[in-house]
């Protein structure tokens, strides 16, 4: 079993608590987001997880127990998502000269095969056309060189829970500029210079669920939970099975999530997870670090769900 940490929310940023005392409970519970009354047990037995991925703009809070879960045998790596927008995009990301020294350190202390670059996605606005992007990633690229091998990008998907933020981005002077994909005279020559910049930088780039082509370029699809990284970095032989559970373009294979939407306070505009910010907000505000759920208190009688699984 592959744990994910978790596309819904940032546990390592503001759950790290939580997590390693639900490590220590050996289990977590996850209300089906789409029915609370449908709860489900995660187990999270050493012996029962194969590797967890951690999703994160800033690990820095889950620090003090990286050495235990370590020591307890467990295996892990983190997708570090790392941008410099504008504050009107990112309000609360950690700043870009922050989050590469902290990209640093946690590298230092597990390796550049552990830690996976996400500049992840990328959005065109009247603030952030195709030369910003190219110079941001290249500025980050060249900070995090020697620090990682793998760069993961996409372009932003338009989610109906996203738009009425990303109108008062537009009010704030940050509208998208849309564009109609690789035919524009511009866009091949945008992705080649990424590709130009991953690769002096000694990095593959790799796209994440991407409705364009990007392999003219010379982007391939990625796989975020990666069947054939996790053998080649730990050893472990996943079978490929894609979860189902993700969009179509998604590659990756199947994992246990087990974070729950409208619980992050990074406030990205452009972020699927979140339907509400100040849901976000009254969400972590009565978080226990204690429930057996990342938000409200749901647990399940293991026996009982044992049965009913048949």
């Amino acid at each position: 079993m592959i744990i994910s940490a978790s596309r819904r929310t940032d546990i390592p940023a503001f759950y790290s608590r939580w997590f390693i005392n639900r490590v220590h409970a050996g289990y977590c519970t996850v209300p089906n987001p789409f029915n609370l009354n449908q709860v489900s047990r995660v187990s999270l037995a050493r012996q029962e997880v194969d590797v967890i991925s951690f999703w994160t703009r800033n690990p820095r809070p889950l620090f003090p127990y990286l050495e235990e879960l370590d020591q307890r045998g467990y295996r892990f790596y983190f997708l570090y998502t790392l941008l410099d927008y504008p504050h009107q995009i990112d309000p609360f990301s950690p700043a870009a000269d922050q989050a590469v020294r902290t990209f640093r350190e946690l590298v230092e202390r597990f390796g550049p095969q552990r830690v996976i670059w996400r500049y992840d996605p990328i959005l065109f606005t009247q603030q952030t056309g195709p030369d910003f992007h190219i110079d941001t990633y290249r500025h980050l690229a060249e900070a995090l060189r020697g620090y990682t091998q793998r760069s993961v990008i996409s372009f932003m998907t338009h989610y109906s829970k996203a738009q009425p933020r990303l109108e008062e981005m537009a009010r704030h002077g940050a509208a998208l500029t849309p564009f109609r994909g690789p035919a524009e005279t511009w866009f091949g020559g945008f992705v080649r210079s990424l590709v130009d910049t991953a690769t002096a930088n000694d990095m593959t780039i790799q796209s994440c669920a991407s409705e364009l082509d990007l392999a003219p370029y010379g982007v391939l699809p990625g796989k975020c939970v990666d069947d054939e990284y996790i053998q080649d970095v730990f050893g472990i032989d996943v079978a490929y099975q894609k979860d189902p559970g993700q969009r179509k373009l998604c590659g990756c294979v199947r994992s246990r999530d087990i974070g729950m939407y409208d619980s992050c306070l990074f406030g990205c505009q452009y972020c699927y997870a979140t339907t509400n910010f100040e849901r976000s907000r009254q969400n972590y505000r009565e978080h226990d670090p204690q429930s057996p759920s990342l938000v409200g208190w749901y647990d399940v009688d293991e026996e009982l769900q044992l049965r009913l699984c048949g």
